[in-house]
């Protein structure tokens, strides 16, 4: 049922991939949707350091771990799931067992003007699905995108899941599950704490951090596929320096070696 609703969305799905990622050139980089707003500045931020670019195409992170098994030539993959890293090292596809590079938040959000109160615990939604208040509400799909599987952990755990499932909005990654619960596609959402702080989103909504501690923890890991050339190692560098890691901050991210 999951799938059958998100194919049927994928056609007023807005495109996931911002321009820069059509216009760069560069070696070709797979990341995770979450990424959507913090990449554009980690590449401008790469570029400006050395003079070089990469091509950045973003989705979810499922599919892109399918594409490299398939042989799609990506040279460096940014996973929103570390177990898609490991299943591709076990493949042969990478040149080690990757790193992590942010762990992600996830959140309640709801646009401007919408009634239903957004807080940690979910109870805001509890009481607008009892009033039958919500008809549309957005997720990842969980079949291949972490943000998904943990919206999904996290309702299951505020006891809502049997009454959210009938009305799901699936994104095929986060990114359009966000483009859903802010255009007027669904009625709210469960999005990313990146997206939810992205320029063009947070001036739109109300947005509510969930509990850490309800759903899987997002260790979001990164590997060099094999046959990686000299500027996809650099670019895989610069991801664990200081002014990466800054970036990555000021977007919610919460960076190895830190509490949640």
């Amino acid at each position: 049922m999951l799938a059958r609703r998100s194919a049927l969305l994928g056609l007023a799905a807005l495109a996931a991939a911002p321009a820069f990622a059509q216009r760069a050139s560069g070696p070709p980089v797979a990341a995770a949707a979450d990424l959507q707003a913090a990449m554009p500045e980690l590449v401008a931020a790469f570029t400006r350091r050395t003079g070089a670019s990469v091509r950045v195409t973003l989705g979810s992170s499922g599919s892109f771990a399918q594409q490299i098994l398939a042989g799609a030539p990506f040279e460096l993959f940014l996973s929103a799931d570390e177990g898609f890293i490991a299943k591709l090292h076990a493949a042969g596809r990478t040149l080690d067992e990757g790193r992590l590079y942010a762990i992600g938040r996830i959140g309640h959000a709801q646009p401007l003007g919408s009634p239903v109160r957004v807080d940690p615990e979910l109870a805001g939604l509890a009481e607008a699905l009892k009033g039958d208040r919500i008809r549309r509400f957005a997720i990842a799909n969980p079949v291949h995108a972490p943000y998904g599987r943990a919206a999904r952990e996290a309702l299951t755990r505020a006891g809502l899941w049997a009454a959210v499932e009938p009305r799901l909005v699936l994104g095929e990654n986060a990114a359009q599950a966000t483009q859903f619960a802010v255009s007027g596609a669904a009625q709210g959402g469960i999005i990313p704490l990146s997206l939810a702080r992205a320029p063009a989103i947070a001036p739109k909504i109300r947005f509510a951090l969930i509990p850490a501690d309800w759903h899987a923890e997002l260790r979001q890991r990164m590997a060099l596929m094999k046959g990686a050339g000299a500027t996809a190692r650099a670019f895989h560098d610069f991801l664990g320096q200081a002014e990466a890691h800054a970036i990555l901050r000021r977007y919610g991210f919460v960076l190895p070696g830190e509490s949640p």
